[in-house]
């Protein structure tokens, strides 16, 4: 593939990625530092795309670089992990596809996070695995105290809360959508809404 076509190819595999994420270029633009107008013309083609820009962007979507100028596949199937720190815990990506189901673990410090926690809600579902330790569970006027070895599973339209109630810190894995995603590793703002639960 010429140089010209795998460049022309990064717009519109931006464009594609940030819209499965669900971001607005105004979102993004926050997060990478790179202003609206240039992200708008990198994904319309109207800019070539530099070696810095791309780094902010894959540090951004958690992707590798070579995922968004569609390298060839080395037939490494290893998930290099990246570790993100927000609001004291500690997300542990495990998978690194773009958009779809996501996989991390997660770490919630020793009585985290120290305040009494708004339940949130937001589009999607949610899947958890205790690894180790204990994780309180506040889910509609349900509170549970979930322990190694147990599952949970919510649709997140249900307010919602996790909370650490020992000493010791709790291990989790987590599967959810990209709105999950983003509200859990991003922090995003919190939609309205309301929902079922399963156990």
């Amino acid at each position: 593939m010429e140089l010209d076509d795998v460049l022309q190819a990064v717009g519109p595999r931006l464009r594609a990625l940030r819209q499965e994420r669900g971001t607005t270029l105004a979102e993004l633009s926050k997060s990478t530092g790179i202003s609206v107008s240039t992200l708008s013309r990198l994904e319309s083609g109207g800019r070539r795309p530099t070696l810095e820009l791309l780094l902010l962007l894959a540090r951004a979507y958690q992707v590798q670089l070579d995922e968004l100028i569609d390298a060839p596949v080395t037939g490494d199937p290893r998930v290099h992990l990246r570790p993100v720190k927000q609001h004291g815990m500690t997300y542990i990506p495990l998978s690194r596809r773009p958009g779809g189901l996501q996989a991390y673990k997660q770490i919630y410090p020793p009585r985290w996070p120290g305040y009494e926690h708004e339940q949130q809600v937001h589009e999607g579902y949610e899947w958890l695995y205790v690894l180790s330790g204990r994780l309180r569970l506040l889910l509609g006027r349900h509170d549970v105290v979930l322990t190694a070895g147990e599952v949970a599973e919510f649709d997140t339209r249900t307010p919602h809360a996790f909370l650490n109630p020992d000493d010791e810190p709790a291990e989790v894995l987590a599967l959810f959508g990209p709105q999950g995603e983003r509200m859990h590793v991003r922090a995003r703002p919190a939609a309205k809404g309301g929902g079922d639960v399963s156990r």
